[in-house]
């Protein structure tokens, strides 16, 4: 462990001293003028956030998305306003008029940063730990990236991942799981400021939190320096310095900070949020020799001293891009892939890579999405990913993909680790980073250890695909335990997810298909472990209608009695509505309600919010209002399905938890078999 132990500074040079003030009051000012907000942060990493911005940090405002620009997260983002001080004085497109509209409806200045909504903004932040793993996603993207593309002499892929991470960031779990998995990769392009103040919104960090952040981060493989003063501008220059000398370990910088540097309650949890009132913000610019009466003020000297980091991006960005020139030259082939890789774009001619399982066999549907995986992987590069320990289950692994290992960054094959929750978290920053479409699997129970990243990885916007398996009671023995039930209304309810369940190897493959086009948004696979049977789609629809959500998989027919002739479609008198692995069991159940002489109509949804996206028209179309007689098949809880049977119609769902026994016994005893399902459909004719 190494430490810089620090005497109180020197006097810091008056330039400095006035660019850190300009950073705290126009913090103190937002969070003021909007009567709420969090000073304290930034009131006290200000010094840190100084140094790093105008010493460290390649970054081109007039280019926030330059490839090869470091990355700053705030983790820990209710300190919003340091971020957007930064941004603003920096020369990023945000003007002072949205730090003094901080928190306000329609702002580019919320209270908790977004990626999607402010130029510069890496990433959403405010959950504590998730900034945290995010950066760690981030690394290994360009870890990978580099490991693929760079060249000696050629480093087209080499900025770091910096951030600003808080106490709360590091008592989560979240960021305990993302930390040992970092310092196992070695990462040593990650580096960390700790905002080591010890406070936290209910008094001195003593009170939850006693252990020895540095040992412990020590002991996940990280290297350590601690600054004792954050207000010692050289040395946490120096320790930056000696974190980016470290290339085989990523970096914990603990400086030693006060919470609401110079407020009246500076040092204590009231200077942690809300607005401290005007007569504590004129006491506080008057300790940091701040024009008392000034709001929002700027000196010149400063915004110029900050704006210098527009000529300097500009000029970092340039002297890269002449390189990529020379590199594109001596390295044809690779050069032609890396633009391919980073334009965002996907390869042409993709999706007639996807399989058409002509030829197959009943199967799990986890099974042909690994089989989807492995034919598209040689084609598209920039698919990567794994599973939280559950490779061989997930069916995840790419085939001669190599393992993504420390000093073997180019594998595609990435272990999480049983770390759900940070895997969830990972793939959000390797997708923003830029470049790969990250996937990762485990159980869909466990889908509850990741949901706040699922959550926020739609809240950003970002490409995730999420390769849940074993999604039912169907997955058998293992029991309620790993048996899920409410998983599905649970993901349901997260707007900008996707959430498809597909019934056979077709629905898999267009379950896929959408998955990779949905650039701007996550995606959540519900697989089977149980085989499942094949849908003939020479008798029935094409899976093509996955695509819409829901569709007509088999219509109703008129028969002919005694003889049981098929006369053709006609108006349904029953509509069964079935996802997954009740899809095969719906059209068993129609051929029995056929034969009685009962027109029925089974629809496939796989997946609610495309069918939600889809013109009204086309909706009636599928489930007509005028028919009343609707029944519901899927194996999870039937909350949400009403919306879809309407007030006549019923649901064959389960509304407990399974019971260990083989599948087909879990499936049948709970209500997932013929009889039951015949009986709920008569019952409503």
């Amino acid at each position: 462990m190494s430490a810089l132990m620090q005497k109180q500074p020197d006097i810091i040079p008056e330039l400095d001293q006035l660019c850190i003030n300009t950073i705290r009051t126009l913090s103190l000012d937002a969070v003021q003028k909007a009567e709420s907000g969090h000073p304290g942060l930034p009131l006290g990493t200000a010094p840190m956030a100084y140094v790093l911005w105008t010493r460290f940090l390649r970054h081109n405002p007039n280019n926030p998305r330059w490839e090869n620009r470091d990355r700053f997260l705030l983790s820990a983002g209710h300190g919003s306003m340091l971020l957007y001080s930064l941004l603003y004085l920096t020369g990023y497109d945000l003007s002072l008029d949205e730090l003094k509209n901080f928190r306000q409806w329609g702002s580019k200045t919320p209270g908790h940063p977004e990626n999607i909504l402010t130029p510069g903004v890496e990433i959403s932040t405010g959950p504590l730990g998730q900034g945290f793993a995010n950066g760690v996603g981030m690394a290994m993207a360009g870890a990978h990236l580099a490991a693929k593309f760079s060249k000696e002499g050629f480093p087209v892929i080499d900025h770091n991942i910096y951030a600003i991470v808080s106490d709360g960031d590091l008592m989560e779990g979240v960021a305990s799981e993302a930390a040992s998995l970092a310092g196992h990769l070695k990462l040593g392009k990650l580096i960390y400021l700790y905002d080591d103040n010890n406070v936290t919104i209910e008094g001195f960090t003593d009170l939850a939190f006693s252990e020895d952040v540095p040992r412990r981060f020590e002991a996940y493989g990280w290297h350590i320096v601690t600054v004792e003063d954050g207000n010692d501008l050289e040395g946490i220059a120096a320790a930056v310095r000696e974190a980016q000398s470290v290339g085989t370990k990523p970096s914990l910088i603990s400086v030693k900070t006060t919470i609401g540097y110079g407020m009246p309650t500076a040092g204590t949890r009231k200077a942690h949020s809300d607005a401290p009132g005007e007569e504590a913000v004129r006491e506080t610019k008057r300790h940091l020799g701040w024009p008392e009466d000034k709001q929002f003020y700027v000196p010149d000297e400063a915004l110029a001293h900050f704006r210098k980091a527009i000529e300097r991006g500009a000029l970092q960005e340039q002297e890269w891009k002449a390189l990529i020139q020379k590199y594109l030259k001596k390295y044809g082939d690779l050069g032609k892939s890396w633009q391919e890789t980073m334009s965002g774009k996907l390869p042409k001619g993709w999706e007639k890579h996807l399989p058409d399982f002509a030829d197959a066999k009943p199967m799990a549907t986890r099974a042909a999405s690994g089989e989807v995986i492995n034919a598209l992987a040689p084609h598209m590069p920039m698919l990567i990913g794994g599973s939280a320990d559950l490779g061989v289950s997930n069916n995840t692994d790419i085939k001669n993909g190599g393992d993504f290992e420390a000093g073997s960054y180019e594998g595609r094959i990435i272990h999480f680790g049983v770390r759900e929750h940070a895997m969830g978290s990972t793939l959000t920053g390797m997708s923003l980073n830029g470049g790969l479409i990250p996937f990762g699997g485990t159980f869909l129970t466990f889908s509850d250890y990741m949901r706040p990243a699922i959550r926020l990885a739609a809240l950003s916007e970002v490409q995730a695909i999420y390769v849940f398996t074993h999604d039912s009671v169907g997955l058998g023995e293992d029991g309620p335990t790993h048996q899920p039930v409410e998983h599905l209304a649970a993901l349901r309810a997260i707007p900008n997810l996707a959430v498809i369940r597909p019934a056979d190897n077709h629905e898999v493959r267009e379950a896929w298909r959408i998955a990779i086009l949905r650039r701007k948004a996550p995606t959540a696979l519900a697989l089977t472990r149980q085989k499942l049977p094949l849908i003939d789609r020479s008798r029935f629809a094409s899976a093509e209608g996955l695509r819409r959500g829901a569709y007509i998989l088999a219509e109703a027919e008129a028969v002919a009695r005694p003889l049981g002739r098929v006369h053709g479609d006609v108006t349904p008198q029953l509509i069964l509505i079935a996802t997954g692995s009740e899809v095969s069991l719906a059209l068993e159940a129609r051929e029995k309600l056929q034969d009685e002489g009962l027109a029925t109509r089974v629809v496939s949804m796989p997946c609610w919010e495309l069918f939600e996206e889809q013109a009204q028209a086309y909706r009636n179309e599928i489930i007509p209002p005028a028919i009343p007689a609707r029944l519901a098949v899927e194996a999870g809880v039937r909350q949400g399905w009403d919306r879809y049977v309407g007030e006549k119609g019923d649901a064959v769902c389960l509304d407990r938890f399974g019971g260990s026994a083989p599948g087909d016994v879990a499936l049948r005893n709970l209500g997932f078999n013929l009889e039951n399902v015949l009986k709920h459909a008569r019952a409503l004719v």
